[in-house]
């Protein structure tokens, strides 16, 4: 049987990963972390209940080849990556309409990786540090909100095994 292609060069762990199909429109991995450390906001997938995809928007903050989220400490989305920790997230950039069309150009860049809970306290405090740098305004009270909601919060991690993105022009 014939291949198409070449999967080797996309071989992470035990994971193998599909090239890009439109490869002309791939972004190149520098743009692929511009973008993960200016989105504002992505789309976590996890295996939910029953086996069905389930994706919710989170606010998040990419550092060091790792994404970092804040939970609550049950539902939905901490059951399903207890029973599964293979995940995928996704961001877009905000986009630019093409000057006298419909048509927007984006980029979009897909993460895959395993996603666990933050056990180390100074870590998970670390981490919802840099995402309240990220999202609380200038001059907001980062200490007092640490010491009255970080109990409460369940720092999760996924670590990046491999990243793909695109260049759209919609059309």
């Amino acid at each position: 049987m014939e291949r198409y292609f070449d999967y080797s060069p996309y071989i992470m762990s035990d994971i193998t990963f599909r090239p890009m199909r439109r490869h002309k429109q791939q972004l190149e991995p520098e743009e692929c972390l511009e973008l993960l450390s200016t989105a504002p906001r992505g789309v976590l997938a996890v295996i939910g209940d029953g086996g069905y995809p389930y994706a919710i928007p989170l606010d998040f903050v990419y550092d060091e080849g790792t994404i970092y989220f804040h939970s609550a400490k049950e539902g939905h989305k901490i059951d399903a990556i207890r029973a599964c920790d293979k995940a995928t997230f996704c961001v877009m950039s905000q986009g630019e309409k093409e000057a006298g069309s419909w048509w927007y150009h984006f980029k979009s860049v897909v993460c895959f990786g395993r996603i666990h809970e933050v056990e180390d306290a100074a870590l998970a405090d670390a981490k919802l540090r840099l995402l309240g740098k990220k999202y609380f305004p200038e001059g907001y009270d980062l200490e007092g909100d640490m010491k009255s909601n970080a109990p409460n919060a369940l720092v999760l991690a996924m670590k990046i095994e491999h990243v793909s993105g695109k260049r759209v022009k919609e059309k």
